[in-house]
């Protein structure tokens, strides 16, 4: 059984360069090992509707598919929200 199949999928848009977005990948280091990170470039063609939504505001993370939080990494928040995740999958 593989255990990064039920692993919550952590997706980060952001563009090039975001300064913000590699201090936000920073603060999440020491949780890597607890979900998937999906990095969206909202600069790219095919995610135009994407960068419509987040030019201003990126990162923003979905957790899930669901909207988790934008600027800075609210740590309580995501810690909160993973938990919760696990335990449903488990």
């Amino acid at each position: 059984c593989s255990a990064s199949a039920n692993k919550p999928v952590l997706t980060l848009f952001t563009k090039k360069p975001c300064p913000l977005c590699d201090e936000a990948k920073e603060v999440l280091e020491p949780y890597k090992r607890r979900f998937i990170l999906q990095e969206v470039d909202i600069t790219l063609p095919e995610n135009s509707a994407w960068y419509d939504k987040y030019k201003y505001d990126i990162p923003v993370f979905h957790l899930n598919g669901k909207f988790l939080m934008k600027h800075r990494v609210d740590i309580q928040k995501f810690e909160d929200q993973l938990r919760k995740l696990e335990l449903q999958s488990e």
